[in-house]
């Protein structure tokens, strides 16, 4: 199994699941991070409540951080209080109606039908199972697949050379292992699990 390839997947993935976030967070007026805040703050411990424990946990700037807090307390997501030890410590902790977003939001759809999916199908590597995911991912969102040459149905060998049947241009050999926008995957079993690689 290739480690290039492997992580590409994931961050090919990642980037589609956070598409789809943003779209939907959008909606409600909210972006991807505040609602990761509220996730943490839904369980994490009284330890562990602190504006700077949420930025160590999100791995972002204590002033990205300090923005997304002020913006979920204007929206009446999180409550802030003083530690009573020590006032200079603030606690954060999360609204009932905060609680209540949390509960109404559900994983990505297109990420619920990609699982689906391929739930059923038996994979030999990792590899495998993240390209088949990302395959299913991309269908559900309408994504384009930016899969490459070799895998996509416009691909055509004709004896010695290889030619796009879209763009009815010739393409080299390097051509056809790179990726493309107008990339669609080939019904060929073979090919797909070489889509993105």
């Amino acid at each position: 199994m290739n480690d290039l390839n492997t992580f590409r997947l994931i961050e090919r993935i990642s980037n589609l699941i956070r598409s789809e976030e943003r779209k939907k967070y959008a909606a409600i007026g909210l972006q991807p991070v505040h609602i990761q805040v509220l996730e943490y703050l839904s369980t994490c411990n009284r330890f562990s409540d602190t504006p700077v424990a949420v930025a160590e946990f999100l791995g972002m700037t204590k002033g990205t951080i300090s923005q997304s807090i002020q913006v979920l307390e204007r929206k009446n997501y999180v409550e802030k209080s003083q530690d009573s030890q020590d006032g200079r410590v603030v606690h954060l902790a999360l609204s009932a109606q905060g609680k209540q977003l949390l509960d109404e939001l559900k994983p990505v759809d297109v990420f619920t039908q990609a699982q689906a999916a391929i739930s059923s199908q038996g994979f030999t590597t990792i590899e495998a199972a993240l390209n088949e995911i990302l395959i299913e991912l991309q269908k559900a969102n309408n994504a384009k697949s930016f899969g490459v040459c070799h895998s996509c149905v416009n691909f055509i060998q004709v004896q010695d050379h290889y030619l796009c049947n879209l763009t009815h241009l010739p393409l080299s050999q390097n051509d056809s292992k790179k990726i493309c926008r107008e990339h669609v995957l080939a019904d060929d079993k073979n090919l797909s699990t070489k889509a993105f690689l």
